[in-house]
């Protein structure tokens, strides 16, 4: 994980979670905690070993026909895009659990 820390509340940071399996997730968030923690932009992008895209969350503002506008989730390609709420790391983590039992 890095940090960069902009202003006393505000920051940004990075990193990327490696699973036994050979799976990994790649975040990212620009965050402002001054009272309740506010996500500017975030990214969770879960891959397979071989890099084939599982899953990626973001908040990028495209796909403006999606009920949850600028929030999605891109399943298994770039284009399958569905509407999803904006998950935090234990949902995420919680996901990748979900998939790693079914192997």
């Amino acid at each position: 994980m890095t940090y960069d820390k902009r202003t006393a509340y505000i920051g940004f940071l990075r990193g990327s979670l490696y699973f036994a399996d050979g799976s990994i997730l790649h975040l990212r968030e620009y965050i402002n905690a001054e009272d309740v923690v506010e996500r500017y932009m975030y990214v969770y992008q879960y891959l397979m070993p071989d890099g084939a895209l599982v899953f990626r969350y973001d908040n990028s503002p495209h796909f403006s026909h999606l009920p949850t506008f600028p929030h999605h989730k891109h399943k298994g390609s770039e284009s399958d895009v569905i509407a999803a709420n904006p998950p935090d790391l234990a949902t995420v983590l919680r996901e990748i659990d979900s998939i790693m039992e079914l192997k």
